[in-house]
């Protein structure tokens, strides 16, 4: 029994030994003195048991001097824990490899010139040209109707000035019309029509488009003949839109192909071809003349009759 006790007591002492054996001292930073065994090494720091077999508070590693932070470092344990915190000195930092600069083939620039220029010597530049050329016409042009002056003069000034014609003009007060020349105006209209229902008269006389020539042959019948009388029927754009509407087309249909729409004003008759647009004051249409088919232009204040019959019936309607 007495050789057990001893042994034990023995075991117990080589135990103390090696515990006094692992365990270190550390110098800190503020100049203190910690003996210990590190244990339980984190991020934040480490623990130390101590001699007595307690626990110190956890010391950070920034506390720890140089000197022993090298010598944790050599722990494979704690050395990726510890490495952050120790100071390279300037002779072991390693040199940045020095960069070389190579020379490298560059684009010439293009030699400098004008605006201009650099539009007219391209080809997508010179098309922007012309197109801003076109605008600056019509831009002249919408400018001559707005202040009611000649479009000739207006776009002509503007082919010379682009911009600046147009902006002198925009820049004028609006010409009105006066009573004298609005007067002068219509009389020539009238003029034209009178002297375009003359050559319309002409023209079917010497086509023989009288009366008898027109007579039907026997045995057919042909649709009636259509008056409308001023007073009877008030003449305006519904009028001509829904009682004429297949002379209103490029291509009349079959019913309406056959038939003439005579239109009787005090400068004459006129036979119409088609209309070519219609507003709330006046019609357009095309008519035959000596010359050809024109475009004539009729207030409805002026229409005193409209005749709609077949091309082989008498006429009914005279411009007396």
């Amino acid at each position: 029994m007495c050789r057990a006790l001893r042994r034990i007591v023995l075991l117990v002492a080589v135990m103390l030994c090696l515990t006094q054996a692992a365990a270190d001292t550390f110098q800190l930073t503020d100049g203190t003195t910690v003996s210990g065994e590190l244990v339980s090494p984190n991020e934040l720091g480490v623990l130390l048991r101590l001699d007595d077999g307690s626990y110190s508070e956890r010391i950070a590693w920034v506390r720890f001097s140089q000197a022993d932070l090298k010598k944790i470092a050599e722990n494979p344990r704690v050395k990726q824990l510890v490495e952050p915190f120790i100071e390279v000195a300037g002779d072991e930092v390693p040199k940045k490899p020095e960069i070389t600069v190579k020379p490298v083939t560059r684009m010439e620039r293009p030699a400098a010139g004008s605006l201009l220029t650099g539009f007219v010597s391209s080809s997508v530049g010179f098309a922007i040209l012309l197109l801003l050329y076109a605008a600056n016409l019509f831009a002249a042009y919408e400018v001559s109707v707005i202040r009611g002056f000649p479009a000739a003069l207006v776009c002509g000034v503007s082919a010379v000035l682009p911009v600046i014609g147009p902006a002198i003009f925009l820049c004028l007060p609006t010409k009105l019309k006066t009573a004298e020349h609005a007067l002068a105006e219509a009389a020539a209209a009238r003029q034209t029509r009178a002297q375009a229902a003359a050559e319309v008269a002409a023209a079917s006389a010497a086509l023989g488009l009288g009366q008898e020539e027109h007579a039907a042959a026997p045995g057919v019948d042909l649709p009636p003949t259509q008056i409308f009388k001023r007073g009877e029927f008030v003449f305006n754009r519904r009028f001509f839109e829904t009682k004429f509407a297949g002379f209103f087309g490029v291509l009349r249909r079959e019913a309406d192909k056959d038939m003439v729409l005579t239109i009787k004003t005090g400068d004459g008759l006129f036979v119409v071809e088609r209309f070519t647009r219609i507003t709330a004051n006046e019609m357009y249409f095309l008519t035959k003349r000596a010359g050809g088919i024109s475009e004539m232009t009729i207030p409805f204040i002026e229409v005193q009759e409209i005749e709609l019959r077949h091309k082989d019936a008498p006429q009914m309607i005279t411009d007396r």
